[in-house]
């Protein structure tokens, strides 16, 4: 009999309980903006362009020296063809690059 009592006490509790989780508003994602390439592009810091004051600010594990040694080589030898030249200036290897490939553009 006090089985009985207990569960029909507890039935009706934990049937409103489960009714009251399932019916709680979900709030929904907020959407996600689409980037266009031209806005990407902007974003990144160009090679050809930036100075070394920029570069050092910019980039991780790039200091005054060779910041200065970046903006030294591309006077040196013309404008950057592609971001995997940085490889040839001293003091740059492939970790740094990598590092900061995500940031660099070349136009």
């Amino acid at each position: 009999m006090r089985n009985n009592v207990l569960s029909y006490l507890f039935l009706p509790l934990f049937a409103g309980l489960s009714f009251s989780v399932n019916a709680t508003p979900t709030t929904a994602p907020e959407p996600v903006p689409l980037v266009s390439q031209q806005a990407m592009a902007s974003a990144m810091l160009n090679l050809n362009q930036a100075d070394a004051v920029t570069l050092q600010k910019e980039l991780s594990g790039i200091g005054k020296a060779k910041a200065e040694a970046i903006v030294a080589y591309r006077e040196a030898n013309g404008p950057f063809a592609s971001v995997d030249e940085l490889l040839e200036i001293k003091g740059i290897g492939n970790a740094l690059l990598e590092r900061n490939r995500g940031k660099l553009s070349v136009e």
